[in-house]
């Protein structure tokens, strides 16, 4: 799979700039650890962004309230980066160069991530849970090891879910929807190598740029295909977008199976009557308020009182996530800076409410990478196939 020529000389300029500013110990004081992360507070992906924000941020109130880490509350700055490889760049430099940070944590997009990940890794500042396609953005950072990665490769999961799909549903005919970029390199990539291992290769593809609503011509690329499965490389915007088209065409001999960022609460919510149905690859657990997991409910209530909405399984992982990056503040101990960090990480072994097994990071990638089907069905996904995978 190949980056874009324009994301390869963004991450190689910002890396240039930022490595002549690499401190071994910024971000933490004898009070306070800053850290920052780059989301979309104003592109295509900002519906869903107040609930990773808020996540992170409930998160690390519960920790300075039981007095921090080590003695050191944490500080977060957040920036948006709008979905655009440009403005992340701008946002990086500046929470490397103003704010002194010391981990960029949970971190929006493949596109922003891989257009700087490398300028903060060069510049010392390690970054933890990038939402993101996780095998692009290792190769970008050259393997840093100051990168963790925690979202399953959408490569490997895509592959598998299709797998499954194709055994399960007899598809003869599969054609897939993908964004433009890093994101739909490895799905694309996905569907290649299960469509090889059933002796397949793919009746159809049509892609779509990061902000585009009307999909129109990709579903009826697939519509003169006579695809009998859809596999869609898309986000929350799109897959409602891709299953809307559908159900204006009546066309219900088709399934969409939506990869891992589409099987997201926020989809049938906001789809409603035009997602129904909609099959998608699951990465972690979902849970709805009245769960019978302790820990989920507590969360759910506590978020819902702090911020007066409910959460998704979206402000679910940035807890989780940031949950687990505190774990490795301290493991580290007191004497913190972003290696001792990237040391004590790898032993720091992650569970909680929203993870099918035990998490841990093996060459700084999660694992295990296991993955459910799901469908939805009255509104909400419902799991139809149990995680497997590595």
């Amino acid at each position: 799979m190949k980056l874009s020529r324009r994301l390869l000389i963004l991450s190689a300029a910002g890396a240039l700039m930022a490595s002549a500013q690499a401190q071994t110990s910024q971000g933490v004081s004898d009070t306070e650890i800053v850290i920052g992360t780059h989301i979309d507070l104003s592109g295509p992906a900002a519906a869903g962004m107040p609930m990773l924000r808020n996540g992170m941020q409930l998160r690390i109130d519960e920790l300075n309230a039981a007095g921090g880490v080590h003695g050191r509350k944490i500080k977060l700055i957040v920036e948006d980066n709008a979905s655009q490889p440009q403005q992340a760049v701008r946002a990086v430099q500046k929470l490397i160069k103003s704010d002194n940070v010391l981990a960029i944590v949970n971190p929006f997009g493949s596109g922003p991530t891989a257009a700087t990940v490398k300028m903060a890794t060069d510049a010392g500042v390690m970054v933890f849970a990038p939402w993101a396609a996780s095998g692009i953005i290792q190769k970008v950072s050259a393997n840093s090891p100051l990168l963790f990665t925690t979202v399953q490769n959408y490569d490997t999961t895509t592959a598998n879910g299709l797998s499954w799909a194709v055994k399960n549903w007899k598809s003869q005919k599969v054609g897939v929807i993908y964004q433009e970029g890093p994101f739909g390199d490895l799905v694309r990539a996905g569907v290649n190598q299960a469509l090889k291992d059933a002796g397949q290769t793919v009746a159809a593809e049509a892609a779509y740029k990061v902000g585009d609503i009307d999909f129109s011509s990709q579903v009826a690329k697939m519509k003169a295909a006579n695809v009998d499965l859809i596999v869609a490389g898309t986000l929350v915007r799109e897959s409602v977008g891709v299953m809307t088209e559908v159900k204006k065409l009546n066309w219900s001999q088709v399934k969409v199976l939506t990869t891992i960022p589409g099987r997201s609460t926020i989809v049938a919510k906001l789809g409603k009557e035009a997602t129904e149905g909609m099959y998608g690859i699951g990465g972690w657990k979902l849970h709805d308020p009245d769960t019978s997991d302790a820990a989920a409910k507590k969360f759910m209530t506590d978020f819902k009182a702090k911020f007066n909405m409910d959460a998704d399984e979206n402000a679910a992982n940035a807890y989780s996530y940031t949950s687990w990056f505190i774990a490795g503040l301290q493991a580290a101990g007191r004497n913190l800076n972003s290696q001792s960090l990237a040391k004590a990480m790898p032993a720091v072994a992650h569970q909680d409410f929203t993870t099918f097994s035990r998490q841990t990071f093996v060459n700084n990638h999660v694992g295990q990478e296991l993955a459910s089907i799901d469908q939805i069905k009255g509104g909400k996904w419902v799991q139809i196939a149990p995680p497997s995978g590595k």
